[in-house]
């Protein structure tokens, strides 16, 4: 069977959109140090081969490191003398990986623009928060711009949001304008140049989409053919759109331990139809544990580490790593627990409904929790709620709430929890009791 890697399939043109390489350079690396070399055609134009763009893409992340092109090209002999294939040596297995190309101008700049943006974001300020990135996308590489300015920008004020100094109003405002621009961005991409079809989409019930669309970008920006469905694609959906499209790789995004559930169900059904899965999001990075139990290749905590990362699963595929089963206490749990979480949700409201508590309120958080347990059983560890719990009381705090509410509010539950949940559910009536007595110690 051909190697398609190395069949010349590419015109020049090809290689300068995929790549960014002036003509003239490509020539002269050509001449002077033989890397890359293309073959001709009948009519003696230049035909590379995908391993020549990617030896091309290996020669510039060198530069970008500081080497000179002819140490590049030294370090390349090194490693061929050393019987090592160059390419492998830059990106074997998933990690470490180098980031995508994302260069800092001198004086920090871009840090400056960074600094703008947030402010006009912050003011509401549309028409100059605008005219700031019209003037980055002049200045900087696009890849600089969406990474430094805009998923930077997007994460500084989640944390302000979060830290209690930026109001939600504010949060939607900014994320609306980056996500209308990285729209615009991936609708503007050039027709693929290079052969697989990636998907990308978010699980049942995942609203947040950014990191999904900057990486949708960054794959097309490098010339791969990126199926995007966007948010909250459910399962019966994207089983059919999978055997539409006929991907050779699927990419999924969740932020929440919810959502990072469901996530886990597409990754089974996946793997059922021998569909590679890379994954990632906020989550997975507050609990790595978690990772352990996805059937799919973890991407990364670093946006720019993915986009390699993925290239990596495309050219040079891998099966996923072993995930770990869930035990049978934690399956009997969550029945037991989906069968009386209605006379639980019921009690709570009647003991917390005669005080300072909001029905609104009492409803929400019996729902929030009441996800959330679901999530954690069906991924198989209860102590997932921890990080959840935490970063809650944190919010409560910040935002100037009764620093009692949470802990008053979770006794009412575990009260509620032992009187209608029977043995089968006693992990989560002992996850309750010692998360309450770690509260009350910490008090």
């Amino acid at each position: 069977m051909p190697n398609t890697r190395q069949e010349p399939m590419f015109n020049l043109r090809a290689v300068v959109q995929q790549t960014g390489i002036k003509p003239d350079t490509l020539r002269a690396w050509e001449r002077r140090y033989g890397l890359p070399a293309p073959h001709r055609s009948s009519g003696g134009h230049r035909l590379y081969s995908q391993r020549d763009i990617d030896t091309i893409k290996w020669l510039m992340a060198r530069q970008r490191e500081g080497l000179s092109i002819s140490r590049a090209v030294e370090l390349w002999a090194q490693h061929e003398a050393g019987g090592q294939d160059p390419l492998l040596v830059a990106t074997s297995a998933l990690s470490p990986a180098s980031p995508i190309a994302t260069p800092r101008p001198a004086g920090g700049t871009v840090s400056q623009m960074l600094d703008q943006w947030i402010g006009a974001c912050l003011a509401y300020d549309e028409h100059r928060a605008e005219h700031i990135l019209n003037q980055a996308f002049a200045l900087f590489a696009p890849e600089t711009v969406v990474i430094e300015l805009l998923q930077r920008g997007v994460s500084k004020i989640g944390d302000g949001w979060y830290d209690g100094t930026v109001s939600v109003q504010q949060e939607h405002f900014c994320s609306s304008l980056v996500m209308r621009r990285l729209e615009t961005l991936v609708m503007a991409t050039q027709a693929p140049t290079r052969s697989g079809r990636i998907l990308a989409a978010c699980p049942p019930e995942e609203d947040h989409v950014i990191s999904l669309l900057l990486i949708t970008y960054l794959l097309r920006r490098q010339g791969w053919d990126v199926v995007y469905l966007g948010a909250n694609v459910p399962v019966e959906q994207l089983e059919t759109t999978i055997e539409t499209t006929s991907p050779q790789l699927v990419l999924l995004s969740a932020q929440l331990l919810r959502t990072a559930a469901t996530l886990r169900s597409v990754a089974q059904l996946l793997q059922q139809q021998g569909v590679p899965l890379g994954y990632g999001g906020l989550i997975f990075n507050r609990l790595p544990a978690a990772r352990q139990r996805i059937a799919g290749h973890f991407l990364g905590e670093e946006i720019e580490f993915a986009p390699q990362m993925i290239e990596s699963l495309m050219t040079s595929p891998r099966p996923a790593p072993v995930t770990e089963d869930i035990s049978n206490a934690c399956l009997q749990a969550l029945e037991h627990f989906e069968e009386r979480q209605g006379l639980i949700d019921t009690l709570v409201q009647q003991t917390l409904g005669s005080g300072a508590f909001e029905y609104n309120h009492v409803s929400l958080a019996n729902w929030e929790l009441g996800l959330n347990i679901n999530a954690a059983l069906v991924m198989g560890d209860l102590t997932f709620l921890d990080a959840n719990v935490d970063w809650v009381t944190s919010l409560l705090a910040n935002h100037e709430l009764p620093e009692d509410a949470l802990s008053t509010y979770l006794h009412a539950y575990h009260q509620a929890a032992i009187e209608h949940l029977d043995e089968p559910a006693r992990p989560i009536t002992d996850w309750l009791a010692r998360l309450l007595n770690r509260m009350e110690s910490a008090e």
